[in-house]
């Protein structure tokens, strides 16, 4: 009988998932250093070796289901490994998986059950089969009404993926609204959903800004009015120019068309991630010396 410790301790050294610990330890009899040995050999240990390295190109997907969808953003260290088919793979078992699973967590759905193991023990397999570092980022589940649309919209080969639910109106008019938040970036929907401390801080920095202008702290204050307006327009979907008619906001478009907007989650792959600067040609140099 293998104790769940050992496996625990197993993992941690080699970094392959709980299943496969638990089968090297099977193999071996327990013993932890001919463990490490048989998942090297088997190829599954590399994953371990590549956990520092930075994973900030892959996919962002969507996946729609009567009422409900899901979006999920998977990492890898290029982008080349993100047009594999062994990677696409991966992301559409994460979403069809975790869409009909109650995981509210990166974590619990990691620990879901898949044809052989679980969605981590997937990954890390994927990990050293493809002989990059694999990660599964994130995702929102998202669920509508019948009265409700989803708009899905990926662009660039799921380089940004976004998912709006829009009410009483059609998903034409909702894909348009997801279309749009992908070129013009809100992060948030209505000017309500701002946080207090954001804009607090943006009307700091605009009034140090009209100071350092000359103005008088009077006018400043004023100035920073017209301002935050502004930054509203830029921050909040509602608030934008709508990019197929600049003359009228995105929120306008929407009521025009019987609708009003729910909610919306974009996801730009990679955001948020600092990605590593390499020369190209030294990284060519690299593979050809074997390093």
């Amino acid at each position: 009988m293998i104790s769940a410790s050992l496996v625990k301790e197993l993992r941690e050294k080699s970094g392959a998932g709980m299943m496969d610990c638990k089968k090297a330890l099977e193999a071996v009899g327990g013993n932890i250093e001919e463990a490490i040995d048989w998942l090297r050999e088997k190829g599954i240990s590399k994953a371990a070796k590549k956990a520092d390295r930075i994973a900030a190109e892959g996919l962002a997907s969507i996946k729609v289901d009567g009422n409900n969808a899901i979006i999920v953003e998977i990492n890898a260290e290029t982008d080349f490994v993100a047009k594999n088919e062994e990677f696409i793979d991966l992301v559409n078992t994460v979403c069809n998986t975790v869409l009909v699973a109650d995981a509210a967590t990166v974590e619990e759905a990691l620990a879901l059950p898949v044809s052989d193991g679980t969605l981590e023990d997937l990954v890390v397999a994927k990990t050293a089969k493809i002989g990059e570092k694999l990660s599964f980022r994130r995702f929102e589940k998202v669920t509508k009404t019948d009265s409700q649309v989803f708009g899905v919209y990926s662009h660039m080969g799921g380089k940004i993926a976004v998912l709006t639910v829009i009410e009483g109106t059609d998903e034409a008019v909702a894909k348009d609204v997801s279309m749009h938040a992908a070129a013009m970036r809100p992060k948030y929907v209505a000017k309500e959903e701002v946080p207090a401390e954001e804009i607090e801080k943006e009307k700091a920095v605009l009034k140090e800004q009209a100071i350092n202008e000359g103005k008088p702290a009077e006018i400043a204050e004023k100035m920073v009015m017209g301002r935050v307006q502004k930054y509203y327009k830029e921050i909040c979907l509602e608030e934008q120019p709508f990019v197929k008619d600049g003359d009228i906001t995105v929120a306008t478009y929407v009521s025009n068309n019987g609708g009003k907007i729910v909610s919306m989650k974009r996801y730009e792959v990679g955001e948020g991630i600092e990605k590593k600067q390499e020369n190209f040609a030294e990284e060519v140099a690299k593979q050809v010396n074997g390093n």
